[in-house]
Formats: C-alpha cells, structure tokens, sequence
C-alpha cells in the first residue's frame, strides 16, 4: 500500500493524505505539482520515469476498515532537494519521451 508521504521531496511543501497537488511516480517518489510541472518536466530525478496525481485514501470506514484510521500516512519526510542544474542535463534526453514509453 501507498506510504502517502508527507510532504514534497524537493520543496517540502506539506501534502497531507487528502492533497490533490501530490504527484507520485511508480516508485512512490512524491513532489508537489507545481515542482512536477515547473521544475522537473515531468521526468523523477530518482528513476526517470513520469508522475501521476496521487491517490486518496478514504478517510472513513467504508468497507473492511481499508482507510486511513487503520493504515495512516506516512509522518516520515524525505526531503531530498533537487540540483536543478543536475536535472536539467539528466532530463534533456527523456523529458519529450512520454512517460510509457521511457
């Protein structure tokens, strides 16, 4: 299941469980939009690989208690600020290739 991170890895902007900025790429790597849009070009700086708007986990217990009561977000943050400089060459190739077929 999801971590649902708390907040964006590069600007550490909060993203609560019910934020609808979280991005997230296959390997769960979680930026805000604005970073995703403005900054990364839609190519992660951990994997290459593209970004989807982050699921919401449901906040009552609709069926079987899956929601966040029993399986809350993650509290742990991974702030790991990009060097855009670094990413701007690392994504020059890859950022026109769409995401499914990198």
């Amino acid at each position: 299941m999801l971590e649902l991170r708390p907040t964006c890895e590069n600007c550490n902007k909060p993203l609560p469980a019910n934020s609808l900025e979280a991005r997230i790429c296959s390997y769960e790597c979680t930026f805000c939009a604005y970073c995703v849009e403005k900054i990364l070009d839609n190519v992660c700086p951990n994997c290459g690989g593209g970004f989807t708007p982050r699921p919401i986990r449901p906040s009552k217990n609709w069926k079987g208690d899956n929601y966040l009561g029993v399986d809350p977000a993650s509290s742990k943050v991974k702030n790991r600020p990009v060097d855009v400089d670094a990413h701007k060459k690392f994504s020059a190739d890859i950022k026109s290739i769409p995401p499914e077929k990198r």
